[in-house]
This record gives C-alpha cells, structure tokens and sequence, in this order.
C-alpha cells in the first residue's frame, strides 16, 4: 500500500471510530428532521406546480405581421364555435352550422393564400360504414369531413402528413375544450402556414371531422374511403381530455421513433410521457382517440396529442370558453404549428416503413427539455446502471469491511438484514396506503380527494412515508453494533433500496415496459452520488457522505414528483366517469405510493441521522390521521362541487315495449334507466330531493332478457349492465315521436336459411339488438359480416350524419328443420332522442336533482319483436 493511500485509511480508520464512540452527538438535532421533510415539499410547490401549469404569453392581431401562431384570432373563433351550442352527429348545428363556420374560415384563408407558395382545396365529404368496436358493431350513415389539402406550389410529393380533431360534441356540452380548441388551433395553424413565405415539402391535409364521440366513425369513414387517405402517411392527432393547460404527447408510433425525434426538434413546450402511453393503452383510461382508427384502418403512425388538464368539464356543459386560459392557446399553437412545419419537411414521408425501427422511449423534464432514446437504448441503459448499482454496492461492503477492520462476511450479514427490513419497508410504503384506499371505498367514502386534491397528501402520501420510515427507525432505535458505525447502517439501508429499484428496473425492462425508465432516473443520481463518495474520503467520514446524497436526489425528486402529479390531475377527474365498478382509489393510492417511493426512498431513512426521528414519523401520522377525519367527517371531503366537479348523473328515460310471435303486446313499462358513472353510485343523493322509492337492480333481468329487456345505449352500458339500476314510473313515459321500423319481405334462401328484410328510420342515434333461439342461428347479414363471430346478442348501433334516410338491412337466419312458422329470433330497435329534456313529468324529476349533479338524459323509445 502506498504513502497516500495509507494515510486515507488510517484516516479514515480514525474517523470512523470517533462515529462509533459520538453518533449521537453528531447527530443533528430532532427538529432539523422536519425543516428536512419541508425543504422537499416546498420543493414540489415552488418549483414543479409553477412549472406544470406555465404558459406562455397569448399574442394578439398586433404581431399578426410575425407569421407565428395568434391565440386572439384563434380565441374568436372559438367563441364563434363553441356558440353554435351543442353538436351532436346528425344535428343541424353539427351538419350544418358548424360545417358553414369551418368551410367559411377556409373560404378566408384562401382570399389571403400566398399563391405564389401554395395551393388550397377543401371539400365536405360524406362517408358511411361500419366497424366492430368493443361489444358492439358501430355502424354509421352520412357522417361528414371537412377536408383541407395544402399543397406547396408544383410539388411532386405524393405522401402527406395529416392533421386531425373533431368539431362534433357529446350531449349537453357546447364542447368548447373537446375539441372545438383544437379545430380552432388547426385553422389557424393553416393560415400562418398559408400566408407565410416559407416553403414545406410534402402537402398537409387538414381533416376537420364531424362524428367522433359516437366511436369515432368520420375518421374510420376517412382513412377507408377519403381518396386523399391512402397518401396520408402520418398523422397529427389532436383531442380532448380536458380543457385548457398544456397539450400533451402520449402516443407515438407505433413502431416509428423518427416521430418521436421530429417532436424534439421542433416543439416548443414539450409535455410528454412515454408511462402516459403505456397506461393510456393499458385500457384504465376511460377513453379513446381518432388515433386509433388511423392506425388501425389505415396503417398510419403519428402522434396523439391531447388536453389533459382540468378534466372535470370535459363532456359536460361546464366545457366552455371561459374556462380555458389564453395562454393554452399559445402553448399548443406553437407546438403545432413548429411541429406541422418540421414533419412537412421530413424526408421519412417518402418511405415510412425503411424507418419502423421500434418504439421510442420519451420524457420531458418540468417542460423544460425533451429526452428520447430507443427502447433499445433504453433496454442496455436499465440494465447496465442496474449491473453498475450492484457493483458500486459490492465495492461500498468492501470498502466498509476495510475500514471497520471487520470481515466482509460481517457487513455481508448485516446487509442481508438491513437488506430484508427494506423490503418490508417497501411492501408496507405501498401497502398502507392501498388499504386505507380500500377501506374508504368499503365504507362508502370513495373519491374523497375529488374536488380537494391535496387530501392525497394525508390520506396516501403520509401513510407511505410513514410505511418507509417506521421499519428503519425501529431498526437503527434497537440495534447494537459496535463494530460497524450507525452512519454506515445507514448506507446500508439506502444501498438496499438502490437494489430494490435495480430489481424492479430490471424486471419492468424484462417484460417489456418502456415505463421501466422512471426507477432508472434516482437510480442514475444515487449511483452518481455513491462513486463521488467512494472516490473521496466522505464516504467513510461519518454522515459526511449525505450532503452528496440530498444534492443527488433534487433532481430525480423534481421529475419523479412531476410525473407523477400529472397522473394524479389526469386520473382523479377521470374517476369521476369511470363507472361503479372500478374502485379509482385504488389507482390514486398506488400512484401516490408510487411517487412517494420514487421521491423519498433515497431520503426518508436520512431522518435517522437526526436525533429523536420518531417525532417525524408521529407528525406523519398526526397529518394522516386528521386527513382521514377531515375525508370522511368534513364537507371537505364530499366529492362534489357545483360547477368545478360536479357528479357526473346519467340514466335513460325508457319506455319498453315487448311485442309477441303474433304481433300482441305483451308489456309496456316506463321507467328511469342509471347507469352511474362513479364509485359512489346513487348514495349522494339520499337526504336530496330526488325520490329513488322502488329503485332496484336488473341483474336478474338480464338472466332471462336479451340485452337484459333494456334499451343499453351503448357498449358501456353492456359491460356495466349487471350494475344498472331501473326507477320504475307509474305514467308512461310519452316520447317526442315515434320511429319506424317494419319488416318489408320474408323469403326463401334455400331449404334451411331464410332472409328477412327490414327498415328502420328514426333519430340520429339508434340501436338494433338481434338473438337467436337455440335451434336457429344468423348465417349472414348486410351488416359487417366478421361480427357475427361475437358473442349474442348483437348490438347494431347506428349513428346518421346529414344523411338520414332509412336504415334498409337483411338477416338470414339458419334451422336445420327448416320450420319458419314458429319463433327463430328475437329482434330490439330502440330510438335514443339525445338532447331533448322529455315529458312535463320526466323535466319535473330532472329538477330534483342537487346543484353538483350534472345530468346526461333523454327519451328512449324500446320495441322488442320476436320473428
């Protein structure tokens, strides 16, 4: 050994015996222990809230002559939009209103048009068809595109890049947010293109589409017939999950991580997740985008883009205009326009498939940089700081058996012990919250964060931290080890930790989630903070070594607090329209406990180089403690508000009527169909003035009825049926008018199949339920054949545009005897009168509902026939 390297261990050797003999002592004092915990949480509100919600500065007509993106044009133009009023398929403010508002903004840009630099066409396109989606078969008649194409001036590029969102709306929502600001955002995306002198490469379309929230069939009726589809060779994706904010990326590809560079190049204010994609496509997101229909149909990669902030409004009558801040406008503005320019000019448009190279792993920092790499990339990154975690640990043991003077073998055993109090530790930080979740949702108390956010803090985040500190703490409160000094216990905890992550990064890479990054980012810092400290003297000096450790951990605290929040502002509202079924506490309990890991496993065992670290723990517990009191005893954990988060309420007012073999009508009933879009069901309104006297299940119905007896108005309503509950009402239900149907013909295919023509016409909003008795089954139809391989009973929703001729279809039903004069088939047509408030006696029930109700129902009409 030499000079210096012998001093450094006597040195160290020294230091490490006056740490064993005077730990305590220097020990800084207990109330350190919270300023400590503070630092950090003003950390998250001082720096990653005020970075979530910045925007940049909205421009006006005075720096119109810029050629950049100017929200006040787009802002009126909204206004113009979004006060149309609703825009359901097959209205004439969706058919006609909002087309004419479109088409007259184009007409606009075209008198300003350089045509010296562009050309500009643009038509209303018609388009029907069908596709399975879910349970049902989506079928659709006369639904329109508006459809712009920009072509640079004696262009030979036959590959476009495409833009898309929709204009159309839910009921009852003048659907400022979703997706009327992204319409707006397109259109004046193409006049700053259009009037500006700089050259693109390859032609835009702008496909402004006008029937997406019925299951998206414009963009299916596009990408299968449009003429323009089959040279579209990316897509820009632009919705809704909420309404103003930061648009955000959370799908790519798939398959094409050039998109994903493009982004990079040239976005202004990145916001994008690759966890959002993965999560998004796990299906707990109770929703779906024209992207898929893009993909799915048509073969064609891009990015999906959407709002996200602020989803209590979303799909409701509270989307309006006034809630979206100007800046949003300019955020997603300049992201588009940069990005629309960028890919216009992307060599890759000629030959997409020589780049489908994999997915693309991606993240943005506070919206401040943008990372991406390949997936693998990411593959060899997680795998090797996992390889490299356990090799600085290995050198760690080694290097505290050499100083201690002690074998390796006995750090090694302490390790293991500190190792397994870790684990526990780690299962106990995911577990108490998650219990406190299902305890709340098993007592009634679902979603009390929902209009108070920062109750997750108590109820969740608290519990985990208090689940990550008591094993340690009792651990370094109990044990006696003269020969190994507290500080490096202490380490020991902490290296445990980092393994547990290099385990789950490892794990997560190896079954094939991109999302695996989010354990390698503290993993990176520790690893960084452990190689300067083995290469100095700190690492052996006491609690020296911590001050690295803390500087380390910022920045993955930053981003891993970041990430997080976003799910929780994404997810929470979700949960409001995510049906009874799921319990949603589940998922914001995880998160949190998740994030809580994420951000503190590296720092929570620190409270122990503070003097009296119980008194943390006691404070945590104190803060969940009187979070859970004020959860479940307090107005401030109700869920609802009037206006900002209101419950969402939604039921059908259904009058069945069940006609027999000879044409008898066997029942006629009315009622109130609920179908409740929240975990805590009808249970707000007890104590209001809404009377639920005799308000049961269908379950058994649906035992002994096709589609339960009931006209389910969507595939949602089927997978959530056995849930359903049916208000019976003494007068029946009086529907605006009545709808026709009728079979026209009867014949003969041959011995053993007959086919049975029919004719439908009724609102814009219809559904045909078919199922066969045991001897008999459908052999064919004019429907989409390849659905007739689902389960029975089938569900035929049909949707008409501006086209509302009648539904003419056949069925051809098969028995082996060849015995048509006895029942073959049961037949439901139900006629959905979407928008309209009903009868005297259905308005007057309407109006009993509390101020944070918010209400989606109408008139049905059902009739049930048997052929």
């Amino acid at each position: 050994m030499g000079d210096k390297e012998k001093l450094i261990s006597d040195e160290s050797l020294e230091a490490t015996r006056n740490v064993a003999k005077k730990d305590n002592y220097l020990k800084l004092p207990w109330y350190f222990a919270g300023g400590f915990l503070v630092f950090w949480a003003l950390l998250f509100f001082a720096i990653v809230i005020p970075f979530f919600y910045r925007l940049p500065t909205p421009l006006t007509m005075e720096d119109s002559n810029k050629s950049v993106f100017i929200t006040e044009r787009a802002y009126n133009n909204l206004y113009t939009l979004a006060n149309i009023g609703n825009k359901l398929t097959g209205s004439t403010e969706n058919e006609i209103q909002a087309v004419n508002f479109i088409l007259n903004e184009l007409e606009s840009i075209k008198s300003v048009l350089l045509t010296d630099y562009f050309e500009l066409e643009y038509e209303v396109s018609q388009a029907s068809g069908g596709f399975a989606y879910s349970t049902m078969l989506n079928t659709y008649q006369g639904v329109q595109n508006v459809v712009a194409k920009l072509s640079p001036k004696n262009s030979t590029s036959v590959t476009y890049l495409l833009i898309n969102s929709h204009f159309d709306s839910k009921p009852y929502t003048n659907s400022a947010g979703d997706a009327g600001f992204m319409i707006v955002v397109m259109l004046e995306v193409l006049r700053v293109i259009a009037t500006t002198k700089q050259t693109i490469e390859h032609p835009i379309v702008f496909l402004f589409n006008g029937a997406e929230e019925g299951m998206m069939q414009a963009s299916h009726g596009f990408v299968t017939q449009h003429r323009w589809a089959p040279l579209c060779k990316t897509v820009i994706n632009l919705d809704a999950g909420g309404s103003g904010g930061r648009d955000i990326l959370f799908q790519t590809g798939p398959n094409h991580p050039w998109l994903v560079n493009h982004y990079k190049e040239s976005i202004k204010h990145p916001f994008a997740t690759t966890m959002g994609e993965e999560i998004f496509q796990s299906g707990i997101m109770p929703s779906d985008t024209d992207f898929r229909q893009f993909n799915l149909f048509g073969n064609i990669p891009g990015l999906d883009m959407a709002q996200c902030i602020n989803g209590y409004v979303y799909h409701t009558k509270y989307d309006l205009i006034d809630v979206i801040p100007r800046g949003a406008f300019q955020n997603t503005g300049d992201n588009i326009l940069s990005l629309v320019r960028n890919l216009a000019n992307a060599t890759e448009l000629y030959d997409i498939e020589a780049y489908k190279t994999g997915h693309a792993v991606f993240f943005d920092f506070l919206g401040i940089y943008f990372f991406h790499y390949s997936e693998a990339t990411g593959i060899y990154l997680n795998y090797g700081v996992a390889g490299a975690t356990l090799i600085l640990i290995l050198v760690s043991i080694w290097r505290m058996s050499s100083v201690s003077k002690v074998s390796i073998c006995h750090v090694i055993r302490w390790f293991i012990l500190v190792f397994v109090i870790q684990i526990i530790s780690f299962a106990l930080a995911l577990a108490l919250p998650t219990v406190i979740a299902y305890v709340m949702d098993s007592s009634g108390l679902a979603m009390t964060y929902y209009s108070t956010p920062l109750l997750v803090v108590g109820l969740y985040v608290c519990p985990s931290l208090v689940g990550l500190s008591v094993p340690t703490t009792i651990y370094y409160s109990l044990q006696r080890n003269d020969k190994l000094p507290n500080p490096y216990h202490l380490q020991l905890a902490l290296h445990s930790q980092a393994i547990l992550l290099a385990v789950l990064a490892a794990g997560v890479t190896y079954l094939g989630y991109r999302s695996a990054y989010i354990f390698v980012i503290p993993l990176i810092f520790y690893v960084a903070s452990l190689t300067l400290n083995l290469l100095t003297t700190l690492h052996d000096r006491g609690y020296s070594w911590s001050g690295l450790l803390k500087a380390s951990q910022i920045a993955p605290f930053l981003y891993s607090s970041y990430v997080i929040y976003i799910f929780i502002v994404v997810l929470t509202p979700m949960g409001g329209r995510a049906g009874n079924i799921s319990i949603r506490d589940l998922y914001i309990a995880v998160l949190a406990a998740v994030g809580t890991i994420l951000c503190f496993g590296f720092l929570v065992p620190l409270i122990n180089s503070f003097r009296r670290p119980s008194f943390v723990i006691f404070a945590l517990l104190a803060a969940s403690a009187i979070s859970l009191y004020l959860a479940s005893n307090t107005q401030l954990g109700f869920p609802y508000r009037p206006k900002t988060s209101g419950q969402r309420v939604q039921y059908l007012q259904v009058r069945n009527m069940f006609y027999e073999y000879d044409g008898t009508l066997s029942k006629d009933e009315s009622g109130y169909l609920f179908s409740y879009q929240d975990r805590r069901g009808a249970s707000p309104f007890k104590g209001t003035k809404v009377n639920l006297t005799g308000l049961v299940g269908i379950a058994d119905r649906c035992e002994t009825h096709m589609m339960c007896g009931m006209p389910l108005y969507d595939y949602r309503f089927y997978q959530n049926r056995l849930t359903l509950q049916w208000l019976p009402r003494s007068e029946p239900i009086v529907p605006p008018s009545d709808f026709h149907f009728e079979l026209l013909n009867k014949t003969s295919v041959n011995s053993t199949t007959m086919r049975y023509w029919f004719e439908t016409q009724g609102s814009n909003h219809m559904s045909i339920f078919l199922q066969t008795y045991e001897d008999a089954k459908i052999t064919g139809w004019s429907f989409l054949e390849s659905y007739l391989t689902n389960t029975q009973p089938y569900h035929v929703y049909l949707t008409h545009g501006i086209d509302a001729r009648p539904f003419n279809f056949t069925v051809d039903i098969w028995k082996s005897d060849g015995d048509f004069d006895v029942p073959a088939f049961q037949l439901g047509c139900s006629d959905h009168r979407v928008q309209d408030p009903g009868d005297a006696e259905a308005v007057k029930f309407a109006s009993t509902f509390p101020s944070f109700s918010i209400l989606a129902q109408w008139p049905v009409l059902y009739k049930r026939y048997i052929f």
